[in-house]
């Protein structure tokens, strides 16, 4: 059966302080959680051998008897589904100038994993919730716990579907062949978020705005995709670029895999040093919670689909940090 994240936590996320004053997030493994166990492994893998300014690093690791502990900086303005995409943001003033950086960011952090790595890192879970924004609200990527490699002979891996609902790309949650045009789908989605404000499925609305990418296709066929802009921004919207971003997104999204750009391309686009033919712009890839009902097999249960594993941006997936003090008796420190 799939697995799609916002299923109970496997992770306790609290925030400790070490000797010296720094903040630091520790990410604590439930011994019970097989599932979770392979997921420490493989974020403890991937983020032991890579390090980018737009990546949350690892300071540290304990794996002593059962516990198993990851320990990374703590970012102060938390996620973009909180401080962003929340229903209670946090009083940033999210103005265009740093959105335009939070994009390029997780662009530039996504084009280091797919290109820039031997061999090729997926992340397989690509959204607001795990963006992470640090004091000058740069955006860093967190939660490895879903990456798959990809050796430089293999064009794509058949997996396991992995993922949340509202990022997937159809191609991969249908048939579980997994390439790096999945995660550029997924950023696709995410690039929608951050320029349009709002969460890329929200019940709320009416049935035919309920998801973000559905509509911004068809503003984008009605030449009225400026409509889509977050009515939040103030004097510094620089409109023409803001529409620019739309129409990435869409490129990133498109039903047919190869024709999404690779992400060093997004981030030139998104520089403005890359043109875009509006012209070849094609439908988006849209999957619907039908779709992966009809491929599930009748024997496998229904709760995939219960409210716990919805889009990753609702307000039940935040969490707030919690204080705590922590002593370690044995921690593997990451070498530069």
């Amino acid at each position: 059966m799939p697995y799609y994240t916002n299923s109970p936590c496997k992770f306790d996320c609290d925030q400790g302080r070490l000797k010296d004053g720094t903040l630091i997030a520790v990410k604590v493994l439930s011994p019970e959680s097989r599932q979770g166990l392979r997921e420490f492994v493989t974020e403890l893998t991937v983020l032991a051998t890579i390090e980018h300014e737009n990546l949350v690093g690892i300071l540290g690791c304990c794996t002593e008897g059962n516990n198993r502990i990851l320990v990374s900086r703590y970012l102060e303005n938390n996620s973009l589904s909180q401080s962003l995409l929340g229903q209670n943001p946090g009083g940033i003033d999210f103005n265009w100038r740093i959105r335009r950086n939070i994009c390029i960011g997780i662009a530039r952090g996504l084009a280091f994993l797919h290109e820039e790595v031997h061999p090729r890192i997926v992340h397989r879970d690509i959204k607001a919730s795990n963006i992470l924004l640090e004091k000058d609200l740069s955006a860093k990527i967190t939660d490895f716990g879903l990456a798959k490699l990809i050796p430089a002979n293999m064009t794509h891996v058949s997996t396991r579907v992995a993922g949340t609902l509202g990022y997937l790309a159809p191609e991969y949650a249908l048939r579980g062949q997994l390439t790096r045009k999945a995660d550029i789908y997924s950023f696709g989605v995410l690039l929608l978020e951050i320029v349009c404000g709002r969460c890329n499925r929200n019940r709320r609305l009416p049935p035919g705005d309920q998801h973000l990418l559905q509509r911004a296709w068809r503003m984008f066929e009605k030449e009225t995709l400026v409509e889509l802009i977050d009515e939040a921004f103030r004097g510094d919207l620089d409109i023409e670029e803001a529409s620019r971003f739309l129409k990435i997104a869409l490129l990133c999204t498109q039903g047919v895999p190869k024709l999404r750009p690779m992400m060093s391309t997004v981030v030139r686009m998104l520089q403005g040093k890359v043109e875009i033919d509006e012209m070849s712009i094609t439908k988006p890839g849209l999957l619907s919670e039908f779709d992966l009902k009809a491929k599930e097999s009748p024997a496998e249960p229904s709760s995939l689909f219960s409210p716990s594993s919805g889009s990753s941006s609702l307000p039940s997936e935040q969490t707030n940090p919690t204080c705590a003090t922590i002593t370690f008796t044995s921690i593997s420190t990451r070498s530069n």
